[in-house]
């Protein structure tokens, strides 16, 4: 019966997946390279003159621009030199080929190389890129792009400094309009202290894996650990939906479609881990395998990951950075403390099977003298 019921779900959940996927494939046409972490804060002031229907937002920690636009006109982004670089119609996002900006901005870093044919003052040549009036673009008038930091910074890079307002014209439809903006430098966090502490909770987690397994204190340790690598998997899910919605992710299909092509690991390994401490919580025999094996994913691919939040002052996520270093702390130290722990219990467990053979009864009625006739 309970097997039906768990088949029958399985079924269910794979083809609202599947249907999810196959209405929200649009959404996974924005590309992203999106950083872990930055220092500079990108912000949007608003347009001017003011546009209805015509919304801009930062995304992926300020690293592109959104524009969205939900009007019957069409919105043309400019580029570097002034020339028509995107338009945003009710009907998609189209690129000027001829426009350099289309190739400079398709990386944070500005590494793509223009071809040849690429002139700011060629007639456009549009191409569809998009179905929906959802344009996502890195720009390099927003970002600071530099190898060393603004001089104000270098000065006192302990403070927070305005580096500059930017502006991106656009045109809707014939008339002007000014995107503007700010870039602000602010400072790191110091990531010793967080790494320190991600360390003495470690060991302290770990040590659980030491009480012996048999007695009543080791049955509640194991259930203790289960619980954490439990919670830690659902902060990894969490972070996972956090980073896809910052990417600008919006509706069920969207988040869907981005966490399964951008965050996949972290979602898989984070809902491995709520598994396997689920699975703890029974007390299941092969539980301590399942413990230091899911930990480990978690600890590498959803904790490791998102690590530079620690020592980075802006996050990839729509939250307040200091909640996030907290959950990325939480599932640093759930996974790492759930591997170190597991690999103690079967180390234990593997000594009291060793010692277990070796201490076999021996049969004695052969050494025993034969009475005399």
């Amino acid at each position: 019966m309970i097997r039906s019921l768990l088949l029958r779900a399985g079924l269910l959940l794979v083809g609202t997946l599947v249907a999810l996927l196959a209405t929200a494939a649009p959404a996974a046409a924005h590309g992203a390279d999106a950083p872990n972490g930055s220092d500079y804060r990108v912000g949007v002031t608003g347009l001017a003159p003011a546009r209805d229907g015509v919304d801009v937002r930062t995304v992926e920690a300020g690293a592109r621009l959104e524009l969205r636009n939900r009007t019957d006109r069409t919105v043309t982004v400019l580029g570097y030199s002034g020339e028509p670089y995107l338009q945003v119609r009710p009907d998609g996002v189209y690129e000027n080929t001829r426009s350099p900006a289309t190739y400079l901005n398709r990386t944070l870093a500005g590494e793509t190389a223009v071809p040849a044919d690429a002139d700011p003052t060629a007639e456009p040549s549009w191409q569809r890129v998009d179905d929906e009036p959802v344009a996502r673009w890195h720009d390099q008038r927003a970002l600071w792009r530099e190898a060393g930091p603004p001089p104000q910074v270098g000065a006192a890079p302990d403070r927070e400094h305005r580096v500059r307002d930017w502006v991106v014209p656009l045109r809707d439809g014939e008339t002007a309009v000014e995107l503007r903006g700010t870039l602000d430098w602010v400072p790191p966090p110091d990531p010793y202290p967080w790494w320190a502490a991600v360390a003495l909770a470690t060991l302290a987690v770990g040590a659980l894996g030491l009480v012996p397994a048999g007695a009543p204190a080791g049955r509640r340790a194991l259930v203790a650990l289960g619980a954490l690598l439990a919670v830690g998997g659902l902060a990894a899910v969490a972070v996972a939906v956090g980073r896809a919605l910052d990417s600008g992710a919006e509706g069920a299909g969207g988040l869907l479609v981005t966490l399964l092509t951008g965050q996949t690991w972290a979602l898989i390994t984070g809902l491995g881990a709520v598994a396997a401490g689920s699975w703890t919580l029974t007390r299941h025999a092969a539980a301590d395998f399942g413990l230091a094996l899911a930990g480990a994913c978690l600890a590498l691919f959803a904790g490791v990951t998102n690590a530079a939040v620690l020592a980075r002052s802006v996050p990839p996520l729509p939250w307040p950075v200091q909640p996030v270093r907290l959950v990325v702390t939480l599932i640093l130290v759930a996974g790492a403390g759930a591997t170190l722990a597991g690999v103690f219990r079967l180390h234990a467990a593997s000594r009291a099977v060793a010692e277990t053979t070796t201490r076999r009864p021996v049969d004695v009625a052969h050494l025993r003298p034969e009475r005399a006739r």
